[in-house]
């Protein structure tokens, strides 16, 4: 059983350092490990990633971190990924990384992922060139979800870590107008073709909480979501045997 808690648009600045603090001394005793579905500060400042990054410098269990696009807003998105590796955090960007938890190997994929919209309404690879980069940067993200869960392929347990949603139903809530802008369900095609375990993102603040890709579990951890400082999600047993659990609030 690996207990995680994920949380994603944690928006962080020196105006709430004392609720990022009061939940991380907390999380440290109801989960195994964090993980950070992007928008991890406000507006992209490197002071803001200094709140979180003191915040996760105290806590002992592994915390997996992607960025989001409030973390780019600034030009600083280097520098607070920096800030939060150096506390520890480690951070994925198109990128892979492991960690044994309970007895289990387990294997997390994250990238910030991009838009690109979902059935009905999708950006097309034609055009102007600045839109084609538009759908070849969401095609980078794509292809290295895919190759995160081939290279970990033996861990027990894989979990896909993003920041834009790969399914539409997660975003359910927010103006139809905007869904392009919130994820791409291209992001949902390696997943599905490759296998995972869990997907979490966040972006959507009025999306929903839950939704799939085939058979696996899809969940927006949006703070705006859930409502909560982190959402607790149990996986039990390996990979080809594993169950999902969502047990609440932390």
């Amino acid at each position: 059983m690996i207990r995680i808690a994920a949380a994603g648009d944690v928006h962080a600045s020196e105006a709430t350092r004392d609720r990022v603090e009061s939940a991380f001394e907390r999380v440290e005793q109801e989960a195994d490990v964090v993980l950070l579905a992007g928008d991890l500060t406000t507006t992209g400042e490197v002071e803001q990633a200094v709140v979180l990054a003191d915040a996760c410098r105290v806590v002992s269990i592994p915390v997996f971190a992607v960025l989001g696009n409030h973390d780019f807003h600034g030009g600083h998105a280097d520098e607070i990924a920096e800030q939060l590796a150096d506390a520890g955090v480690r951070m994925l960007d198109r990128s892979w990384a492991t960690c044994e938890v309970a007895g289990l190997q387990l294997g997390v994929v994250g990238t910030k992922g991009f838009v690109g919209g979902f059935p009905g309404c999708v950006l097309p690879d034609f055009g102007e060139p600045l839109l084609r980069e538009v759908y070849a940067e969401t095609t980078r993200d794509a292809e290295a979800i895919a190759r995160g869960l081939r290279e970990l392929v033996h861990c027990d347990l894989r979990i896909v870590l993003l920041h834009y949603a790969p399914v539409e139903a997660t975003v359910m809530g927010e103006p139809a107008g905007i869904h392009v802008l919130l994820g791409s369900d291209r992001l949902a095609t390696p997943i599905a073709e490759c296998g995972a375990d869990l997907v979490l993102h966040g972006h959507a603040h009025a999306g929903s909480f839950e939704g799939r890709i085939g058979q696996i579990p899809v969940y927006n951890v949006a703070v705006h979501v859930t409502g909560r400082d982190f959402w607790i999600i149990d996986l039990e047993g390996a990979r080809d045997r594993s169950s999902v659990e969502v047990e609440g609030p932390a």
